[in-house]
């Protein structure tokens, strides 16, 4: 590389897009779920269990903000190594 040569990268192509501190992707599957269950079939005592899952889900966020990414990948990956 060349000396003194950088390329400035704002901070929002970087950063995971969080909404209320869990992942986007996330939250709107936690809350589409939610709300699909609280809603469509009257069952209110999801609303309480998604409130907290996404307490737990904004906690491991915190720590670390590409948790849920990695997780997914681990998730995909082989099991097993061929040689």
């Amino acid at each position: 590389m060349i000396e003194g040569y950088e390329v400035p990268v704002h901070r929002s192509l970087t950063d995971v897009i969080l909404l209320g501190g869990v992942p986007r992707t996330l939250a709107f599957l936690l809350w589409t779920t939610a709300a699909a269950f609280g809603f469509g079939l009257h069952q209110l005592w999801v609303v309480p269990v998604g409130i907290v899952f996404h307490l737990v889900f904004a906690a491991a966020a915190r720590r670390d903000p590409f948790f849920f990414e990695v997780f997914v990948r681990a998730l995909k990956a082989p099991k097993r190594m061929e040689p």
